[in-house]
């Protein structure tokens, strides 16, 4: 399960800085709606991980983030996964189209 934490604070964090994701503000939200995740090695306390970001996907109420967990100094992943966000309203949830200027803020990180 930390895992799944490690992928969903990566995409926040990068939403976050990028400023598609506004965490107090009054635009759309990213709900989870599938992911995955694959194990390759373990990772044990008090190992760093560090998470690499990209975008399998960019749809237009959707984004479909990949997103690989690295030991430092391994070029190799100790895990591999992705999921998808479908945005929507904040208030009613129901999906919305993720802004254009969201999507330029994004697509160099598009596959």
């Amino acid at each position: 399960m930390i895992y799944y934490s490690w992928f969903d604070t990566a995409v926040t964090r990068m939403l976050y800085e990028r400023e598609v994701l506004n965490l107090h503000g009054d635009g759309p939200i990213g709900l989870c709606v599938r992911s995955a995740c694959d194990y390759f090695a373990p990772v044990e306390f008090p190992q760093t991980v560090h998470a690499r970001v990209r975008l399998g996907r960019i749809g237009f109420k959707s984004l479909t983030y990949e997103v690989g967990l690295f030991l430092e100094g391994r070029d190799e992943p100790v895990a591999g996964g992705h999921f998808v966000h479908v945005f929507v309203d904040r208030q009613t949830r129901q999906p919305v189209e993720l802004p254009s200027l969201a999507r330029q803020r994004l697509a160099d990180l598009a596959v």
